[in-house]
């Protein structure tokens, strides 16, 4: 016997002419969708096609663009991945697997004293030699592990910002008064634009105080002082590996620049008896990496690179293989890696295409540059935050450019913008930023970084210009 099921409640059968309008809608709004996709497939391929067909081969500028773009690449790889970027992806980890929960919050958790996170996170530069890419995974190691928004982007723009050697070099060459008003003004930006970061995004930093308050206390596998002398190790290793050669090689920093590598080895070892001593690694695990490390050292001695290199693969295959905090210390710096370096990838290539390396031009003519930051008006000083922003700096690359640009006219203004917003930011930083605290979060931080550069050039050159 067949039963007619019944309709469900609040639905027209089929054959009914509610049913039929129905169904009607449906094949409709799937026409519409069909239709939309495929013209969004089409206006694609038709705008790639538009630009290769345009495409400006042969033309002087463009093709010497092309080529910044890739020379930017390469010196990039040459001079930072492998000494900056990879050591950072390794602390970033750590932080994530050995720093507790509990301690990323007690100083920089959205509960914490806010005269505690923020004066934590504000002076964090003037240990860290790094530039705006390289701060990235650490930024994320902290801001993963419960930071406050306002905390973890004070550490995000004072990390490359308040190098405490980019700040000398700059009261060297370009003058005390800009060394200290730089010193101060970066200081003083991480706070304020931290504060306001919580301020404009407070809901969100509201419900995560509720959260973290409610949390219980985390297991503490390692004590404070073990992981301190375990990151300051590693950060050690960052630091020196990464000195630049400074203006003169006598007195201090020349002193320092001459045993570099020593005192990175130094470190090297220090950071071998940690692990040995309390983070389980076995002593000839760690000799398999010491070995080939010192023959390294032995075979190439005018190329600390290669042996460099060698204890960083032999860490990497170490962790990698490994179960345990070990091996989650490789997933967690594979992960910021995997995150990351696509990202820092293109956005090299096209701060290189438009505006190639320093003292090199890219698609944008340096004249412009020079005749656009020129005196101290509003524009003058926006312009050269703005630009300072997109464009990328090394660390301490930013002042020799600066002293050319002042010798063809820029102000003392608009080179200040340009100290406060170039060294904490670039386009590949932004687009690494936006990957982690998304779009709106990542505009808004630029937005204020640019807006306080400009103000604070602005009235620099007033009364110091």
């Amino acid at each position: 016997m067949n039963v007619t099921p019944e309709p469900r409640a609040g639905t027209a059968p089929a054959t009914t002419p509610g049913g039929t309008l129905r169904r009607l809608r449906e094949q409709v709004h799937a026409g519409l969708s069909h239709w939309q996709d495929d013209w969004k497939a089409l206006l694609v391929i038709l705008t790639i096609f538009l630009a290769v067909f345009y495409l400006p081969v042969g033309v002087p500028r463009f093709n010497n663009a092309v080529l910044e773009s890739l020379h930017l690449a390469k010196w990039y790889a040459q001079e930072h991945v492998l000494l900056c970027l990879l050591p950072a992806f390794l602390i970033a980890g750590a932080i994530a697997v050995f720093v507790s929960q509990a301690a990323v919050m007690k100083y920089l958790g959205a509960n914490a004293p806010k005269p505690l996170a923020y004066g934590v996170a504000s002076v964090s530069g003037t240990i860290l030699a790094v530039c705006s890419c390289t701060v990235l995974p650490l930024f994320g190691g902290i801001y993963r592990r419960g930071a406050g928004l306002g905390p973890a982007t004070a550490f995000l723009y004072s990390g490359p910002a308040i190098n405490v050697l980019a700040i000398v070099l700059t009261a060297n060459v370009l003058g005390l008064e800009m060394g200290i008003a730089r010193a101060v003004g970066a200081i003083i930006f991480s706070i304020v634009i931290g504060l306001l970061m919580h301020l404009i995004f407070r809901k969100e930093e509201q419900d995560k105080c509720r959260a973290q308050a409610i949390m219980p206390q985390p297991d503490v596998e390692h004590p404070l002082w073990q992981n301190a002398l375990y990151f300051g190790a590693m950060i050690g290793i960052l630091v020196f590996a990464n000195w630049g050669r400074p203006a003169a090689d006598a007195g201090l920093w020349g002193a320092i620049y001459s045993a570099k590598w020593i005192i990175t080895s130094g470190f090297a070892v220090a950071l071998a008896l940690i692990m040995v001593r309390w983070f389980g690694v076995r002593w000839w695990q760690m000799a398999s990496i010491a070995l080939p490390t010192l023959l390294a050292v032995l075979l190439f001695p005018g190329s600390p690179l290669i042996p460099f290199v060698v204890g960083l693969v032999g860490l990497t295959l170490l962790t990698s293989s490994s179960d345990g905090e070990l091996g989650e210390w490789w997933q967690q710096s594979w992960g910021f890696a995997k995150q990351i370096l696509p990202l820092l990838f293109w956005g090299v290539l096209i701060a290189g295409l438009l505006l190639g390396r320093p003292g090199n031009e890219g698609l944008i003519p340096s004249e412009w540059v020079s005749a656009a930051v020129g005196g101290n008006s509003l524009m003058a000083n926006f312009t050269a935050s703005f630009l300072g922003a997109f464009m990328y700096f090394a660390t301490l690359t930013e002042v020799p450019i600066l002293q050319g640009l002042l010798g063809n006219g820029m102000g003392k203004g608009p080179a200040l913008a340009l100290l406060l917003a170039g060294p904490a930011l670039s386009l590949p930083n932004m687009l690494v930023i936006r990957s982690m605290m998304g779009t709106q979060k990542t505009l808004v931080f630029v937005a204020l970084v640019v807006t306080m550069a400009t103000l604070s050039g602005l009235i620099y050159g007033t009364y110091f210009g």
